[in-house]
């Protein structure tokens, strides 16, 4: 039919200039602000590329479903201003009739959003918090770029490695120079690596001496070592059953209905929900008079979906927080979403016959 494919037409095009310019801002976005991770040494350089595709991932879904709405409200808002609706709705076209075409173009983009918030959000967070993990759990020695001195992440020990293997695990000739409450200790070293022993990592130094200085006394004592090991992380791999929500699995959710886990699973199925109500409510907010210079129906748009996204946050933390099931909460947010969808379909295919009644009955 010339209606359908007319407005799958127009949503498909409008759909992907939205999504280019959405994808593109923010990439520019997630491109610097993981850049200055690695500057500030919180991820790895080498791994920026891949924390980068990562996190894009993880945010592909919100941005399929601003994009979706975006269309529907620009490619809509287009056929008001240029008088084509007119056309239309003397034909006998409601527009309510605009649902149909509307959900045949976009459902399989909702499918996709369903899918990336179920498997790969999960997926991407867990990928992206590993990279970060492996490269702050490394020892602060395995962090030291030979010839420049390197303070610990505490702040209480300041590295100093001459030249490293080419394994990159040995170090030689090490400084160490660690200050704790009551005193003062200055360790060398021919050379030094890393062991993990019982998920604790130490550093293991071979063939040197320590100079300590107590604080409160100033009492030195200086000793030799032919193998020195020292604690340098106390930090414990993190067990599969410990992940948090936002890194879990949608089935290890739904075997495990803790609070926060329920709070999680209910921001995923808001997503889902919250892409295809937004569908229905562009469908309403689209209506734009022609004869207007100005437009504020894409404001409008874009004010609903910050405030909409903003409820869907906000039922995660009641629902984690156990003040609502996770039935009530969907329930209230999504359909409420859809209820106020409908009635702003019916009110603008019913408007003028009601403007029309209410004139008659002030007459």
């Amino acid at each position: 039919m010339l209606f359908d494919s007319t407005v799958r037409k127009e949503l498909s095009r409008g759909f992907g200039a939205t999504l280019v310019v959405i994808l593109t801002i923010t990439l520019t976005n997630t491109v610097i602000r993981t850049v200055g991770q690695a500057a500030s040494g919180m991820v790895s350089p080498q791994d920026v590329l891949l924390l980068l595709g990562y996190v894009a991932l993880s945010q592909l879904p919100m941005m399929l479903a601003l994009s979706l709405f975006v269309a529907v409200v620009l490619a809509l808002g287009r056929m008001y201003r240029d008088s084509e609706m007119v056309i239309w709705f003397a034909s006998g076209l409601g527009l309510g009739r605009f649902v149909r075409p509307v959900l045949r173009t976009c459902w399989p983009v909702l499918l996709v959003v369903a899918l990336l918030t179920t498997v790969v959000w999960p997926w991407g967070n867990r990928s992206s918090q590993e990279l970060r993990d492996r490269y702050q759990q490394r020892s602060d020695l395995a962090r030291v770029t030979p010839g420049v001195f390197q303070t610990s992440n505490d702040g209480r020990r300041v590295f100093f490695v001459e030249r490293e293997s080419v394994d990159g695990v040995n170090a030689r000739n090490v400084f160490v120079l660690s200050s704790q409450k009551n005193a003062e200790s200055v360790t060398t070293a021919q050379s030094g690596r890393l062991q993990t022993d019982n998920n604790n990592r130490f550093l293991v130094l071979q063939r040197g001496q320590s100079n300590v200085v107590q604080a409160q006394s100033g009492e030195r004592t200086m000793s030799s070592f032919e193998t020195y090991r020292v604690l340098a992380d106390e930090r414990v791999v993190r067990a599969a059953e410990e992940l948090p929500p936002k890194l879990t699995a949608t089935p290890a959710l739904l075997q495990r209905p803790t609070p926060e886990n329920q709070g999680e699973l209910t921001w995923r199925l808001g997503m889902v929900l919250g892409a295809a109500n937004l569908l229905l409510l562009g469908i309403g907010l689209s209506a734009t008079n022609p004869r207007r210079a100005s437009n504020w129906n894409l404001l409008f748009a874009l004010l609903t979906f910050v405030v909409y996204y903003n409820l869907i946050n906000l039922s995660q933390a009641w629902v984690a927080s156990g003040r609502l099931s996770i039935g009530v909460s969907i329930l209230l947010v999504h359909g409420s979403a859809l209820l106020l969808a409908l009635m702003l379909l019916w009110w603008r295919d019913h408007a003028a016959v009601l403007r029309l009644g209410l004139g008659r009955a002030v007459a």
